[in-house]
């Protein structure tokens, strides 16, 4: 019994197989890509940057929000710079912290995170112990930190005073109220902390047994092996450092505000930047010269990130980078 075989043609099949629409299926994947991001496009567009452009309009005005903007020119600039002296006092606590700060933190979190790498016992739970810190910022920080260093209803000086130290009076002292803020700025390295493991973790273990065959101790095996497998790492935090230590604001605004009002207390031993921005823009209602302020600020942190990216190129040492 024979079976008939319908036969079809080839030719129209290839005809239809070699007409694929790539430009079709390219343009409704930009399509889509867009509307899929438009959130995020839109979002910026209304929160970040027409408010940038604003804030650069208004920098150019004496505007007290009351009153339409008055075209002024670079007075405002003017003024910061040459007629007010309050506006260089609170950059230089600014500054002054970050000197502070920033290195302690850099090295603190960089230290701690080399000791959680080790095979230690319970190893994940003192992980999540310096972790935890981290995840509770701001305002609550600052009202835990207030009561620790109260100078007599406070835990810090009594446990001072067991081992014979006469504690300061901390927040109320203007010699060591910065210094207390530098103290209270460890208390969020825990990110900081997480980022360094994740690098160190990722360091090849052959070079440091290849060292150690060599003769190389502890010592040596960090500087010459961890260090510079880290600096990416380094790199990254010590940018995301320095642009903090510019923005710090809840912990000084909740802890050095003043009964009546006045900000960076005592006598502004601890009016930072940001501080001082605050009070002209939403106490003094100065909108144009507070917006001059905050453009200034910008402009200092883009020089030092762009000088931080520029000098990356002598220190940070990427896997597989030949050195000349």
């Amino acid at each position: 019994m024979t079976m008939a075989v319908k036969s079809f043609s080839l030719p129209i099949i290839e005809t239809q197989v070699n007409k694929p629409k790539h430009w079709s299926l390219a343009r409704q994947e930009a399509v889509w890509a867009y509307v899929l991001i438009s959130p995020w496009i839109i979002g910026f567009l209304v929160f970040n940057l027409g408010p940038m452009a604003a804030s650069f309009y208004f920098s150019f005005t004496d505007y007290n929000i009351v009153t339409p903007p008055t075209w002024i020119g670079l007075a405002n600039f003017y003024n910061q710079f040459f007629n007010d002296p309050i506006f260089w006092h609170s950059l230089l606590v600014t500054l002054k912290f970050g000197l502070m700060a920033w290195p302690l933190n850099l090295a603190f979190s960089l230290s701690v995170a080399v000791m959680l790498n080790q095979k230690i016992r319970a190893v994940n739970f003192w992980r999540t112990v310096y972790f935890l810190p981290s995840l509770i910022t701001g305002v609550a920080v600052a009202v835990l930190w207030s009561n620790i260093f109260h100078p007599t209803s406070g835990i810090l000086n009594p446990i001072l005073a067991l081992v014979g130290i006469q504690g300061p009076f901390w927040l109320q002292d203007p010699r060591w109220a910065l210094k207390a803020l530098v103290i209270i700025n460890l208390w969020g390295v825990g990110g900081s902390i997480i980022i360094y493991l994740a690098g160190l973790q990722g360091i090849p273990t052959d070079l440091y047994d290849a060292a150690q065959v060599d003769g190389a101790n502890a010592w040596r095996r960090f500087w010459h092996i961890t260090l510079p497998m880290m600096s990416p790492v380094i790199f990254y935090n010590v940018l995301l450092g320095m642009i903090g230590m510019f923005q710090y604001f809840t912990e000084a605004y909740v802890l050095t505000s003043s009964p009546g009002g006045a900000l960076g207390e005592p006598v502004r031993s601890t009016l930072f930047y940001n501080l001082y921005l605050f009070q002209n823009a939403f106490r003094f209602f100065h909108m144009g010269y507070a917006s001059a302020m905050a453009w200034f600020l910008f402009l200092i942190v883009l020089a030092l990130t762009m000088f931080i990216f520029k000098s990356s190129q002598f220190w940070v040492y990427y896997e597989g980078q030949l050195r000349k």
